[in-house]
């Protein structure tokens, strides 16, 4: 029969021997995860490459259209600027004959009228005598 220092010694072993397996499996699974993930990171490096240069050119041909707007822009800002230039010469040509003829109208209207208004006035007093 076994004593008691040998049964206690008998199953630390076995648990010794436990862990041991345990720890050795672990480190199995960790292998295989660390050789997975290096993969991984060496596969997604060579995609990521390409990638990056597609994003680079992007944003080149991006930058080289934004310049464009800007410049359309301008364009546009300068365009603007002489169509009002152009309006308002445009009014003060026209609008300044205009009122002139406008004031000319008026003015003959009224001596028109006057001479209507004297006329008949002039030949009320003709009847009014006669």
């Amino acid at each position: 029969m076994l004593t008691g220092g040998e049964v206690a010694a008998l199953i630390a072993a076995v648990v010794w021997t436990v862990l041991v397996a345990f720890l050795c499996v672990a480190l199995v699974k960790l292998t295989r995860l660390l050789s997975e993930t290096t993969k991984v990171v060496a596969e997604f490096g060579e995609r990521a490459r390409p990638m990056l240069d597609d994003v680079a050119s992007t944003v080149e041909r991006t930058g080289a259209s934004l310049d464009r707007v800007e410049e359309i822009t301008t364009n546009i800002a300068t365009t603007t600027e002489d169509v009002s230039t152009m309006t308002a010469l445009t009014r003060s040509v026209v609008t300044g004959p205009l009122v002139k003829v406008a004031s000319f109208s008026y003015g003959l209207r009224r001596v028109l009228g006057q001479r209507r208004t004297l006329a008949l006035i002039r030949s009320r007093r003709r009847r009014q005598r006669a």
